[in-house]
């Protein structure tokens, strides 16, 4: 047991609990519980957006992919600024003017049908459940290694106060958490960066040339594939990119600001944020390679997931290494929060409330429900994590970026600027993204091996078009249906881009 750690841990988590008792005075209705009353500012939801980026999946998964992979790892880096460039312009607005509670309210804002919010509610949970899984893995390697407990103990104490922070707080304590753990990480990094940078000479860039002389240039270069290869780095780029205007979790966090302006500044500062995020993990990953080895890295964990807080040791001794893990506890913590959030309200507000009760359930009785779903997704993100320790958590986290990719992605921006969607375009274009994104990726050969049957891990390539493809044929097979065509699309448009924010194409399209 690492005392120091432990020590660090309690205090932080202590932190994170007194922030969750403040915010549980405010928690007291299914507004506050599920997007914070919509009274979060700009600048404070974009720090709340950062934190919720900034993961195990980020931080742990891609620092150890580029420490085992050379290369190859800064694929998973490059796609989240971009990402959310791409989001400030297309989404992040709008989606503040339609939505309420879930992503279902925003789709529901033009189509109704209880079919539709069930297809959107099963892709929330499935998204929602592999990136908690992601969490749960990470966080059960860094307990197990600072406190000595085995995997499974490790996760059902995160689980725990998981369900503490959701429970009590809901969005007004996740936001707390989520600004609390952001600026804590940033600091950290920064402190990593300045001694990885002294450690080299004073050059930022020095550990990658210190990689490329000790085991070749072909460490720090791009790796020259085959036609597969080169089409998986297209996929896993798409997927991330796009996937990001469909991760649930993120996207309700633009529900809870005051206006669609605030959206916006919101995206801004996250995005800005992850600029400089995301340039230094390569630099970590080839300071980890130079400084803990990929034989230390490996005997660690075979994915190579903790080598950020093994590089830590290294540059400061165990007090940066106690530091470093205890932030990425904490960081783990306040997005399984965000998770919870996101994954409950599909439960409560969107099956339970308007599908099976119709509305016909009283706020104090739909915040209730909200609450037990929160437990109960968790328990089954715990059981999956048990199976997946030893999968690289970044490439688990990419298979949920393919799968936002191919199902809300295409529907929410479907919804917002194409006339022609209707009710079952919108269906098809859920399902056919849902089944091929998921089915791609249990034939293909991170799951079946040699065996595969498609030949790339990340599906997104191929379904991404596919539920763009699955929306229009079923609009257009259903067109002149009346109970399919929804409310008026101006309508929508008008209250998606208020004027004179409504862009000149917005209604035009076919």
């Amino acid at each position: 047991m690492n005392r120091t750690a432990v020590l660090i841990v309690l205090a932080l988590v202590a932190v994170t609990l007194v922030l969750t008792a403040r915010a549980a005075r405010r928690n007291k209705n299914t507004d506050d519980h599920y997007v914070a009353g919509g009274r979060i500012g700009g600048w404070q939801n974009g720090l709340a957006l950062a934190g919720d980026q900034l993961s195990a999946a980020s931080f742990l998964g891609i620092t150890g992919a580029v420490a085992l992979s050379g290369f190859g790892g800064f694929y998973l880096a490059v796609g989240v600024p971009a990402a959310y460039l791409l989001m400030l312009m297309v989404i992040a607005e709008p989606l503040r003017n339609l939505g309420r509670y879930t992503l279902a309210d925003a789709v529901a804002a033009r189509f109704e049908g209880r079919g539709l919010r069930v297809a959107m509610a099963v892709s929330t949970l499935v998204i929602s459940i592999i990136y908690m899984v992601i969490q749960f893995v990470g966080a059960g390697l860094l307990a197990q290694l600072l406190l000595g407990v085995d995997f499974p103990v490790a996760v059902l104490v995160v689980g725990a106060l998981m369900t503490v922070y959701t429970f009590l707080g809901g969005m007004v304590g996740t936001t707390y958490i989520q600004v609390f753990k952001a600026a804590v990480l940033i600091v950290t990094m920064l402190l990593l960066l300045l001694l990885v940078t002294v450690k080299t000479g004073g050059n930022v860039l020095g550990s990658m040339q210190d990689a490329a002389a000790r085991f070749g240039d072909g460490a720090v270069a791009p790796h020259r594939g085959g036609t597969t290869a080169s089409l998986e780095t297209v996929s896993l780029t798409m997927g991330m990119v796009l996937g990001m205007m469909g991760l649930p979790h993120v996207m309700v966090r633009f529900l809870t600001v005051r206006d669609g302006r605030a959206a916006r500044d919101s995206a801004q500062v996250a995005m800005w944020i992850f600029a400089g995020f995301f340039a230094v993990l390569p630099v970590f990953g080839y300071a980890a390679l130079n400084l803990v080895g990929k034989q230390r890295i490996l005997a660690d964990n075979k994915a190579g997931n903790l080598a950020a807080p093994r590089l830590a040791e290294e540059l400061g001794g165990n007090l940066l290494f106690a530091v470093t893990a205890s932030v990425v506890m904490v960081t783990i913590l306040a997005v399984l929060a965000g998770l919870a959030i996101a994954s409950s309200g599909a439960i409560a507000h969107d099956l339970y409330t308007t599908v099976l009760k119709r509305g016909r359930v009283s706020p104090r009785g739909q915040l209730v429900v909200g609450r037990l779903a929160g437990v109960g997704i968790s328990l089954v993100a715990i059981l999956l994590a048990l199976w997946a320790k030893n999968l690289n958590i970044a490439f688990l986290g990419n298979v949920a970026f393919a799968v936002a990719a191919s199902t809300t992605m295409p529907v929410l921006v479907l919804t917002i600027y194409w006339r022609g969607l209707n009710r079952y375009g919108a269906v098809a274009g859920l399902l056919g993204g849902l089944v091929s994104s998921v089915g791609l990726v249990l034939v293909g050969p991170d799951v079946l091996g040699d065996d595969h049957l498609f030949p790339l891990s990340i599906p997104a390539l191929v379904s991404v078009p596919a539920g763009f493809l699955c929306a229009w044929a079923a609009s257009l097979l259903t067109r002149g249906r009346a109970e399919a065509a929804g409310h008026p699309y101006d309508e929508l448009a008008r209250r998606a881009f208020p004027a004179p924010r409504r862009p000149e194409g917005a209604l035009t399209g076919r």
